[in-house]
């Protein structure tokens, strides 16, 4: 019997009947189903009768777990997966995603091609902050970006860049980050960074609020290791990973960021793809001169 995983935050009552949904399809084809014990928590009484699971060494022999709600569900749930490159179905039953990409009306069409093999696994890449300082954070890996940011309204952030050893650029910014290709079109892009398509060989440097104007984001390729060091005033800054971010004392003050050597591995069902999602959520050919 097959096994999948199945995890959600922030349930509301709007997605609630989509989640049994999905539990009760699942059911009835005969695969056996585990429940995030966060979602547990969030559905007292509900789910009671499935087994549980806190992290990966739980998900021994599952086939593929499911992230149901946006992206920063997602997201959680490849803190979950880890290094174990266990593969993820995004199903959005929030609003503008580009990771959970499967409609909540498309909820059993998408499982019936998942369960019959109708799918591929993409592999995306992953920023880690490795060195002296990877233990600053619990889980030293990115599927977004890793950013460097001011604290609160602290004054700007000073940030020594080096590319290869080599010396690249002082940044004078309220922040700077490290994205991903997939990051391309979250953070980065909000702060006028390029759209890059996911499976690009690629990482970006994108400033946040730069202090000087001439200076824009760069992409780089992604076999580079990066080094930063940080000047502030105040007595901490934050770097984050993904939505995980802790305050750093400002007498630490250098992080190295490279490509993580796994992967997070995407399921994506056929005729779903990228360019279709990049069109829908970015508005692209609604232009009413194609009306007239």
């Amino acid at each position: 019997m097959e096994t999948v995983a199945i995890h959600g935050r922030g349930i509301t009552e709007t997605s609630l009947p989509f989640i049994k949904k999905t539990v009760s399809f699942l059911d009835r084809k005969g695969v056996s189903v585990l429940i995030s014990e966060s979602l547990k928590q969030d559905t007292p009484g509900i789910f009671d009768q499935y087994r549980s699971f806190v992290d990966s060494k739980d998900l021994k022999g599952c086939k593929a777990i499911l992230s149901l709600g946006g992206d920063g569900t997602l997201l959680d749930t490849l803190a979950i997966v880890g290094q174990t490159e266990l593969p993820i179905l995004g199903i959005n039953l929030g609003r503008l995603g580009f990771l959970a990409t499967i409609s909540k009306n498309k909820i059993e069409e998408a499982l019936e091609a998942f369960l019959s093999g109708k799918y591929e696994i993409e592999n995306r890449t992953l920023v880690q902050l490795t060195g002296a300082h990877e233990s600053l954070v619990e889980k030293n890996y990115a599927l977004n970006e890793f950013a460097i940011l001011r604290k609160d309204t602290s004054s700007m952030i000073v940030v020594k860049s080096y590319l290869n050893g080599e010396f690249l650029n002082t940044y004078w910014a309220d922040g700077l980050m490290v994205s991903t290709p997939t990051g391309s079109t979250g953070y980065s892009l909000s702060c006028g960074g390029p759209v890059l398509m996911p499976t690009a060989s690629n990482l970006l440097i994108t400033p946040v609020s730069p202090h000087n104007l001439n200076v824009r984001p760069l992409v780089i390729p992604d076999n580079a290791t990066l080094q930063f060091e940080v000047e502030t005033r105040d007595k901490s800054f934050l770097i984050s990973l993904d939505s995980r971010s802790s305050s750093i004392d400002s007498q630490i003050q250098s992080f190295e960021i490279k490509k993580a050597d796994f992967f997070a591995k995407l399921v994506k069902i056929k005729g779903d793809t990228f360019i279709d999602t990049l069109r829908t959520k970015l508005t692209w050919g609604l232009d009413k001169r194609n009306y007239f």
